[in-house]
């Protein structure tokens, strides 16, 4: 008998399937079924889904009978999508559709996996749901929203980019739920409440209501075993939350095999795992053309000729291409744009945000002209509203490629038809089995590319079995770092760590209090109470401290010099050096409240050290003083810089309360900051993804008597109006965000 490849192979590569072949394939498909055995209907899944994406082939005669093993699969979405051709016949054939439509969310139907897992969370189960990125798990978390189940739902995802997706889907819940995406709203007492956060800002948000549900999408992070340097926030904005108000909860993630045993008894949860995917991929060797044995400078150079060439076959499709760091992303974004200038290829319509980059940026920066020729760059050093926007763009297909980092993978919701995994690293270390399988996993797209390709130029990681550490459950001594322990209820504490516990737990309650809330490094913390308590008690600090609206030069540079080396450091630079370029940038920045001139002086300065300076070697300057300056702007003062003034904040306000002298208030200021200095009211909208200087324009148009809820209705009104100050990109972004 045949087998499954030699099936897909004939589906991929016949002219037409004809009536005859498609019952030999249908009866294939049933006697594998009759199996009862999940590699067998992994299998069946796969042919079907080349099929569907070899429709045009398939005899108009025998659309029944793929309607009836179609249904059998649990592929009601592609039932209903292709509805003229996919008809069900029978009653009985109705009645079990029916029951795969969502009750809440209109004209939606789920999958039979999806229907499970919709089942338990609605029933009130704690869920922790492993399944591919195709799987659809997003929806049922709208699919929660429109249930007005819960009251007070937390939904916590690890980037604003990937929060002000789920946001503008569900912007339309809005008249039942106030949705706030910013620690400085209150929640509402008349509506229901969504809180849409990160980590960070769960653990900032001060007076939440009674959480009857909380949500932690891509709940691997919550691992210290891969190294996330974010995973001692996610545990402690899960403890938070659930301490005081245990509410129900769904965790989700892609290709989990497991999660620390014990963790789903005490939570009383399911761990549910799924390969059920409604795509399929297929997986094409590069790495054979490359010679391995040269130098690493062949083998890129070798790699990079193949990858032109490669991008330039599929020029009229969607891919991602996979690097392992933004430098290199960038790098090789400009050697493809070189190759197509080489051979004319730029767009017929141009997308509005070139315009844009060339009046606000300048047209001299590499992703202007990369956006003309289809191409563009996404990492975490983009400003926001730059990297939503190519997103929105690349989905919408206006841009065929976009060249990027594991932001791509875990950063934003995007898939295309093809993935190059270009680059085996993620930064300086070697991706493994679970990197790989997220990056393929966005290849193929539910209900619009049904089997996508992944291009493997390099060596693939050998496949492992995944299992999630949760590590204030686990607590293995060697791993659990104290910024955790303090968290953990004391009667939950193990006997393996209870002696650290207990050392830590000596401090003054007060302390610790303030040391818990900022859930950063302990010891970093306790040294800087103690030179602040040093520093007062000289009298040196008093005039550096007793600040509030804004601090001057050596306020700024005093406060960073104590947090260096306590709350951040300068190993891995990230576009900074020392306390002191820190300082004169952050000054910089708040003086003149535009980043191009922190652009133009790096720019500058790397220019004015060069004899001959060539308009090549110009360009290459400008771009990386974009990029270093777009990089000092989130790393530094959207993330870095208000988190160290933050926790100074607290810890002086504690010690001064205690000797009974006025203490300073940073807060006005790491507001400003984080909102790019824009009018309070009008934050709200920087935090929506338009860009800053465009709020600057539509400053006079707006009453400052409004609150942050009343400036969106504003808009919403007198958009007309307030467009005649906008570009027409800005105008978009208007549109899109509101």
């Amino acid at each position: 008998m045949e087998n499954a490849n030699e099936i897909l192979i004939e589906i991929e590569n016949t002219e037409k399937i004809s009536f005859d072949a498609s019952f030999r394939i249908v009866s294939y498909c049933t006697q594998l079924l009759a199996q009862h055995t999940s590699q067998t209907e992994l299998l069946v899944r796969r042919i079907v889904i080349h099929v569907l994406n070899n429709w045009n082939k398939v005899d108009a005669n025998v659309y029944e009978v793929w309607a009836d093993l179609i249904e059998t699969l649990g592929f009601y979405p592609y039932i209903q999508k292709n509805g003229s051709d996919l008809k069900l016949e029978s009653f009985a054939d109705d009645v079990r559709m029916s029951y795969f439509q969502s009750d809440f969310l209109e004209n939606t139907y789920l999958h039979k996996e999806q229907k499970k897992i919709s089942g338990y969370l609605l029933s009130g189960k704690n869920l922790i749901a492993s399944a591919p990125t195709s799987f659809g798990k997003s929806l049922l978390i709208e699919e929660i929203v429109a249930s007005k189940k819960y009251k007070n739902i937390v939904i916590i995802q690890p980037t604003l980019a990937l929060l002000d997706e789920t946001r503008l889907k569900l912007k339309k819940y809005a008249e039942d739920y106030k949705i706030i995406v910013r620690t400085s709203q209150p929640c509402s007492n008349e509506k229901r409440n969504l809180f849409l956060l990160t980590a960070e800002r769960v653990m900032e948000y001060e007076n939440f209501p009674a959480i009857d549900f909380l949500i932690i999408d891509e709940f691997y992070k919550l691992s210290l075993r891969r190294k996330d340097s974010r995973a001692d926030t996610l545990n402690n904005a899960f403890l938070k939350v659930m301490n005081k108000f245990h509410p129900r909860f769904y965790f989700l993630g892609p290709n989990i095999d497991g999660i620390t045993e014990g963790f789903a008894e005490k939570y009383n949860a399911i761990f549910y795992k799924s390969d059920f995917s409604l795509v399929d991929c297929n997986v094409i060797d590069k790495s054979h053309l490359i010679n391995w044995e040269q130098s690493n400078t062949k083998i890129d150079k070798e790699k990079t000729k193949l990858l032109c060439e490669q991008l330039y076959m599929l020029r009229k499709e969607q891919t991602l291409i996979y690097c392992s760091s933004p430098a290199r992303a960038r790098r090789i974004a400009k050697i493809y744009l070189e190759y197509l200038q080489d051979r004319e290829e730029a767009l017929d319509e141009q997308v509005p945000l070139v315009e844009w980059i060339n009046k606000n940026v300048s047209p001299e920066w590499s992703l202007a002209k990369e956006l003309q020729y289809g191409i563009a760059i996404h990492d975490g050093s983009l400003q926001k509203h730059i990297g939503a926007s190519i997103i929105k763009y690349f989905n919408e297909g206006l841009l065929q490629c976009i060249f990027c980092t594991s932001t791509i993978i875990e950063g934003v919701n995007t898939s295309a038809k093809n993935v190059i995994l270009f680059d085996e690293k993620k930064g300086d270390n070697s991706i493994d089995f679970f990197d790989y399988s997220n990056i393929k996993g966005r290849s193929g797209r539910m209900m619009e590319h049904y089997v996508g390709r992944i291009f493997n130029f390099c060596h693939v990681p050998k496949q492992e079995s995944i299992v999630i550490d949760i590590p204030f459950f686990e607590q293995e001594p060697q791993i659990l770092t104290n910024e955790i322990l303090i968290n953990i209820e004391e009667e939950d504490v193990k006997q393996q760590v209870r002696n650290r516990y207990d050392k830590i737990n000596t401090l003054p309650a007060d302390l610790l209090n303030i040391i818990k809330q900022n859930g950063v490094s302990v010891n970093g913390q306790i040294r800087i109470y103690n030179r602040l308590v040093n520093d007062i008690k000289s009298g040196s600090a008093l005039s550096k401290i007793q600040w509030s609206q804004l601090p001057t030069y050596d306020q700024m540079y005093y406060i960073l010099e104590i947090a260096e080396n306590n709350l951040f450091d300068f190993e891995s630079r990230k576009g900074v050096f020392s306390v002191s370029q820190l300082t004169w940038y952050l000054n910089t920045y708040r003086t003149k409240k535009n980043i191009m001139d922190i652009v133009n002086d790096i720019y500058n300065t790397r220019a004015a050290s060069v004899k001959n300076l060539t308009d090549e070697r110009s360009a290459k300057y400008y771009d990386d003083a974009v990029e270093t300056a777009f990089h000092i702007y989130r790393h530094w003062f959207q993330f870095t810089v208000p988190k160290a003034f933050r926790v100074v904040d607290s810890i002086q306000r504690l010690i001064c309360e205690k000797q009974n002298i006025k203490p300073g208030s940073y807060s006005f200021f790491v507001q400003q900051l984080e909102n790019d200095f824009i009018r309070e009211n009008l934050s709200i909208l920087v935090e929506f993804g338009i860009p800053s200087n465009a709020v600057r324009r539509l400053e006079h148009l707006i009453p400052v008597s409004l609150s942050e809820d009343e400036v969106v209705e504003f808009i919403k009104r007198n958009r007309s109006e307030l467009n005649k100050s906008l570009l027409p990109y800005e105008r978009e972004r208007l549109e899109q965000c509101i």
